[in-house]
């Protein structure tokens, strides 16, 4: 028999080669960790304890606003406020953690949440069910790159129900509310969670409790103040709040200025126009981090407050000249045919220096919450509207015609109605018989500014014929007339300054005649008032200023600075001609207010100030806010003065306007009313200061 052999099990080959495999893998694994620690070891160490610099800016309080006797009128009121920081490595679980604890030691208004808000918190409270909105084929429409992962959050937004957020209480309300303020804040820099109404109590708390909750902190912020109220508030302007931040519209703008999304700027007028000065200098702090972790804070630069503006504006004088035309206005309004009046305007500028003394505007109206009547403030209608400003002009149109050589002084006219073809009889109020460019301006004679601007067109004028004009005269006496300040933008430091409106149709020759009376185009309180300012100084345009001072910040309460920038008189033009030309208009004006037949020698005569003045009295149409309830233009009637005073030495210059007075008859003389008033009320101010009776509460120390 033979002997059976013993049979092997071979190691299949592909075993054999899985292991071979490993071998290798393994080999190449210590091969590459012995690189790595030792070849490239320091390398790594040094990148684990690598720091990063980060540099943040904490924003300073905004500079303040005094006037021009400084007394304080735009301050910083220090209130206790509660911030948050959000540094790069913070998780969504640890914010809503500390808002949790924060929200135990404040009260926290909730008006601000909104659906959206409670929705996103919905979500990180309630995760699992959360996923579960999300149906499986959605997630493979993300693996299958069809559909984006952010489209699964606002899929699961739109299916969080009513009934999910009607579940949260109260407490959970703020913390919703706190968990917002977290998130609306850029990383690295401190965003507003509460400043209004933070108690002592609840500062204390949170000051207590700062170890708890990383992020928050406890500081002082500020919110404008208004010493006058209401008193120039428009022109003042507005500062946007930390909720606010930055307009949407000026973002870019800011931001390339080394802004952040949540500082507070200005956003309108003085508050706007200055505010590259009222900002100040941004604490600069650099935070040293590693592993996402801030390890250290260094301030490289102290903050500093925003320089102060000391304003050109005198507010007593403001105050009393507020009053005055609220006085008139009810006054005004309590008689018959002044259904359409609702504002009045008046500006007080120094001549010599384009400073603007005063700049009043009240606008009646009715409350929309109590329907009652009131006054309210419309400084920025001296800027922002214009209006048919009548026989104000016809210092300019005289002027003209010097420039033209349509007359000289001394030429006289006969004054008596015009005929003109085709339309009807143009005159003065009455005829005036000869008048001369002196006595056409003292008794506001039409019929010589008709002949004038005739003139100055080249043409003719016959009884019933066409007076053959050229249309250049238009552009002509418009030129001449903005060397005054009419027609054109005054240069003031105000945005959104208005130029008026010119008008389009001059088909006709009685249009030219109308310009020629201020019945044409319009123009602003503000230009009134620099025309006037012109005429004063002896043929100077100087810019109307708003600030007259900058003043850098003081560190003692209650005290100046020392003067940043003082600004000088800004010469905008000069009328140029010969003396005796301004002369004759300012001997006019002072004749209108002086001498017996003058326009306003019932107001002015006798005065010791010795005014000179310019009245206007315009024909228009109504174009104000209720323009629409009428279906054909209303007639009505523009009352304006110009002026200034003493006449042989100006120191103030003035423009009043109060358009749509009256309607038909009775007539008013509301603009003198003002006028007279107001000067009365300057030159008492004036007096009780060189006697020392001006308020003490409102003086305010010059540290000069």
């Amino acid at each position: 028999m033979a002997k059976e052999k013993k049979k092997k099990t071979p190691i299949p080959f592909r075993l054999n080669f899985m292991f071979f495999l490993i071998f290798i893998l393994f080999s190449s694994l210590i091969i590459r960790l012995g690189i790595v620690q030792i070849v490239y070891g320091d390398d790594y160490l040094r990148e684990v304890d690598r720091t990063e610099n980060d540099v943040a800016n904490t924003p300073v309080p905004r500079g303040k606003m005094y006037d021009r006797n400084f007394n304080p009128v735009v301050d910083n009121e220090p209130r206790n406020a509660i911030t948050y920081t959000k540094y790069p490595n913070t998780k969504t679980p640890d914010m809503v953690k500390t808002a949790e604890i924060l929200a135990t030691l404040i009260e926290k208004d909730t008006k601000k949440v909104t659906i959206p808000d409670k929705k996103d918190f919905w979500i990180l409270k309630h995760p699992k069910e959360a996923e579960a909105l999300i149906t499986k084929s959605e997630r493979r429409k993300v693996t299958e790159k069809k559909l984006e992962q952010k489209n699964l959050y606002k899929l699961q937004l739109e299916r969080v129900t009513e009934e999910n957020i009607k579940e949260f209480t109260k407490d959970e309300l703020e913390v919703i509310a706190i968990f917002r303020e977290f998130n609306s804040g850029y990383a690295l820099t401190p965003s507003i969670v509460k400043n209004k109404d933070v108690s002592t109590k609840e500062f204390a708390r949170v000051s207590e409790h700062l170890d708890e909750m990383p992020g928050v902190d406890v500081t002082t912020d500020w919110e404008r103040t208004y010493k006058y109220d209401e008193t120039l508030r428009s022109v003042l302007g507005k500062v946007s709040s930390s909720e606010e931040g930055i307009p949407s519209e000026n973002i870019d703008y800011y931001l390339a200025r080394d802004y952040t999304r949540n500082d507070r700027v200005g956003k309108s007028y003085i508050e706007k126009q200055y505010e590259d000065v009222l900002r100040g200098q941004k604490t600069r702090v650099e935070n040293v981090m590693s592993k996402g972790e801030v390890i250290q804070t260094n301030t490289l630069t102290e903050g500093q407050s925003g320089k102060d503006l000391i304003l050109s504006i005198d507010m007593e004088l403001q105050q009393k000249v507020e009053k005055i035309i609220e006085s008139e206005l009810w006054r005004a309004k309590a008689r018959g045919n002044t259904y359409l009046l609702d504002r009045a305007f008046v500006v007080l500028m120094d001549p010599n220096t384009g400073e603007v003394l005063t700049m009043a505007g009240r606008q009646y109206g009715r409350n929309s919450e109590t329907g009652l009547t009131e006054m309210n403030d419309f400084a920025l209608g001296n800027i922002t509207t214009s209006y048919t400003i009548g026989s104000s002009v016809k210092g300019a149109t005289v002027y003209t015609g010097y420039q033209t050589g349509a007359i000289s002084p001394g030429s006289a006219f006969f004054d008596r109605k015009l005929d003109l073809a085709g339309a009807p009889k143009k005159g003065s109020y009455s005829d005036l018989g000869y008048v001369t460019d002196v006595s056409a301006l003292k008794k506001s004679s039409n019929v010589y500014m008709f002949m004038t601007a005739i003139k100055i067109a080249g043409g003719h004028y016959i009884p019933n014929r066409p007076l053959g004009i050229n249309r250049e005269a238009y552009a002509i006496m418009r030129n001449h007339y903005a060397q005054f300040g009419l027609g054109v933008r005054t240069g003031i430091d105000l945005p959104n300054e208005s130029v008026g409106f010119k008008g389009v149709d001059m088909s006709t020759d009685g249009l030219l005649l109308d310009l020629s009376i201020g019945q044409y185009d319009t123009y602003t309180p503000m230009q009134l008032a620099q025309y006037a300012s012109t005429i004063a100084n002896g043929g100077k345009r100087l810019e109307p200023r708003m600030v007259k001072e900058i003043r850098n910040p003081s560190d003692e309460h209650n005290q100046l600075g020392s003067v940043f920038k003082s600004m000088s008189p800004k010469v905008l033009n000069e009328l140029g001609g010969k003396d005796v030309w301004i002369q004759r208009v300012q001997e006019g004006f002072r004749q209108v207010a002086q001498e017996p037949g003058g326009t306003a020698y019932k107001y002015f005569g006798g005065k010791s100030y010795r005014a000179a003045a310019k009245t206007g009295t315009a024909e228009a149409y109504y174009d104000g806010p209720r323009r629409s309830q009428y279906s054909a233009p209303v007639p009505t009637i523009n009352l304006t003065l110009a002026g200034y005073a003493p006449n042989n030495n100006p120191e103030v210059a003035f423009s009043v306007v109060v358009p749509w007075v009256y309607q038909g008859k009775p007539a008013d003389d509301i603009n003198k009313r003002i006028g007279e008033q107001v000067m009365d009320a300057y030159f008492k101010i004036k007096e009780d200061r060189a006697k020392g009776k001006s308020d003490p509460d409102k003086k305010a120390e010059d540290t000069q």
